[in-house]
């Protein structure tokens, strides 16, 4: 008889504060390159599925 035992192990990591800022900025950019690239996308489509969305969530844009 053939048996496997599938473990599995927990491995707990801890960044440091520079690393913790950077991945902060770097979501920062990333969320208001999406934000602004949307909002003032020329295609009509795009815009104003990311201003329903904005509303949707409760976000007021104008």
């Amino acid at each position: 008889m053939n048996t496997t035992i599938n473990t599995t192990t927990a491995v707990s990591t801890s960044l440091s504060l520079s690393q913790r800022l950077i991945a902060g900025v770097l979501a920062l950019m990333l969320g208001l390159t999406l934000l602004v690239g949307t909002g003032f996308a020329g295609d009509f489509r795009l815009h104003n599925g990311a201003h329903d969305t904005r509303h949707a969530m409760g976000f007021p844009c104008h």
